[in-house]
């Protein structure tokens, strides 16, 4: 069967990401699930600081806007209140692995009914390019120039695996380096929605995505890096959680 190529109806506006950012493919796969399952007018965003806010702009659900690295609180709130509705956050590197790693980790402990995207480029884009938890060992950022170094930065945050030490509903990886790895990835989106409408607990999908802008490479040799660097370090799979899909 051919997968659908049409642009959901959930993506409003075109987006302005800069060339071949993973955001803008992203989108298109979270909307596509949400339609496919008649979340549409069902779901709510959270997002908070970088380029992941963007989105707000580009993609047509109800969003709410927290502060930086605040995401996951707002969205256990939103959720506790409206306990019917498909509550998400939408996060980068900074926002869920940095500033917003104790949100991110105790949503996880406490098993919270929520889904969180997190987009790991390794860099912080919005703000200059500057090191992030997630960058691999030599990779030059504005803020290390020289590449960074395992031995003064410590190794890169594994944000997946860490929280599958919590009990909780579904952890997955995925990435968007080439057609398999983007169906695989549309796969654990499906499953991380699935989990939270069948009161399964908290579920979290990790999706490793280029910034050509702040890695200084062009689009296609952005996706091969991830190929080669980024999936290499941080293994794409199923984690935690055995989800039946609708």
């Amino acid at each position: 069967m051919q997968e659908n190529i049409l642009t959901p109806k959930l993506v409003v506006k075109e987006n302005k990401f800069c060339p071949g950012c993973g955001h803008g493919v992203i989108e298109k796969l979270i909307c596509q699930v949400l339609e496919e399952k008649g979340l549409e007018n069902e779901a709510v965003g959270i997002v908070a600081v970088g380029c992941a806010c963007l989105i707000t702009d580009y993609m047509g659900t109800d969003w709410i806007q927290a502060q930086h690295g605040r995401a996951p609180a707002v969205a256990a709130g939103v959720k506790h209140v409206r306990p019917g509705k498909f509550v998400f956050t939408y996060q980068g590197d900074g926002d869920a692995a940095a500033i917003g790693l104790s949100e991110t980790m105790y949503a996880a402990k406490r098993n919270e009914p929520i889904t969180t995207f997190f987009v790991n480029n390794g860099v912080f884009g919005m703000t200059g390019g500057q090191m992030a938890p997630t960058s691999l060992l030599g990779q030059k950022t504005t803020t290390s120039p020289f590449g960074c170094d395992y031995s003064k930065a410590g190794e890169p945050i594994k944000l997946a695996e860490l929280l599958a030490t919590f009990n909780v509903g579904y952890i997955a990886r995925g990435s968007i380096a080439n057609y398999s790895e983007l169906m695989k990835t549309k796969k654990y989106i499906s499953k991380a929605i699935d989990c939270q409408i069948q009161n399964r607990g908290y579920s979290f999908v990790e999706i490793l995505s280029p910034c050509p802008t702040n890695w200084k490479m062009s689009p296609v040799d952005s996706l091969k890096r991830i190929e080669t660097e980024a999936m290499t370090y941080f293994g794409c799979g199923e984690l935690k959680g055995q989800v039946q899909n609708d």
